[in-house]
């Protein structure tokens, strides 16, 4: 797939966003980084060129109804194309149900869920033109929503429901287009979590994050690198049959069937 071809990676600054840029610039001749951290932004595309790809940075909100259009035009006056977009943008808040305020609802959702769909519409011409592939980024607590995060749970459940429908028109427009659901990724944000995780569970940061995984059914967190290698397999040729699933991966830490 490298010669002349071009993905998008939104939350391209930090976290699986960073290491998914990284490990697809072994496939693609050109990835594109979106993120509103544009200091990072310059580190992820030193590793990109590195790894074997022409970086384009873009330093914008997605939560920004005007972004969509300034990514995919600006990809599209540079390399003429598009071939996969991943959209891996969003952090939702983790406050009570009870707690939590319309705006910071509206806020949370505004990023992952309508960025993430808004891009999309807006790359999917291109995206018919190449036969190209999109995934969104989804979470294990859609699967298993707790009072403590019922809106990352939202979303995330919203997300899945979401990328099945863009599948089903993706069947007949030749776009490829599935979810990934990862559990506990150990990330900028995970710590984070841990952090107000600890002190509701009366422990150290230290201690939760060594009892987190065996209160979640795992062995371990998972690692930024895993995730990207799945999504890298997610946007190859070898996966092209795959569309409208959802790929979890978790380390075991949802029982259900």
């Amino acid at each position: 797939m490298k010669q002349n071809s071009v993905a998008i990676v939104t939350g391209a600054s930090q976290g699986i966003g960073r290491s998914t840029a990284i490990r697809l610039a072994k496939d693609f001749s050109a990835v594109v980084l979106v993120a509103r951290n544009g200091d990072s932004l310059k580190d992820v595309a030193d590793a990109v060129r590195t790894a074997g790809a022409e970086p384009l940075s873009l330093v914008l909100d997605l939560s920004r109804v005007d972004a969509p259009e300034t990514v995919v035009q600006s990809t599209l006056d540079r390399y003429d194309r598009i071939d996969a977009l991943l959209n891996i943008a969003g952090a939702v808040p983790q406050i009570d149900l009870f707690e939590m305020t319309d705006e910071q609802w509206y806020q949370g959702m505004e990023l992952k869920l309508h960025g993430a769909r808004r891009l999309t519409i807006r790359a999917w011409e291109a995206l018919k033109a190449s036969k190209g592939s999109v995934v969104f980024m989804s979470g294990s607590a859609a699967l298993d929503p707790k009072p403590g995060f019922a809106a990352v749970a939202t979303t995330n459940a919203a997300i899945i429901a979401m990328a099945k429908a863009f599948a089903e028109q993706g069947i007949k427009d030749g776009v490829q287009v599935n979810s990934i659901v990862p559990g506990a990724v150990m990330t900028g944000r995970r710590r984070s979590f841990l952090e107000k995780w600890a002190p509701a569970h009366n422990m150290s940061v230290e201690e939760a994050t060594k009892k987190f995984p065996e209160e979640a059914g795992i062995s371990r967190y998972g690692e930024p690198e895993e995730i990207a290698a799945l999504l890298a397999f997610m946007v190859s040729p070898e996966a092209r049959w795959m569309t409208g699933t959802s790929v979890r991966m978790d380390g075991g830490e949802v029982k259900g069937i």
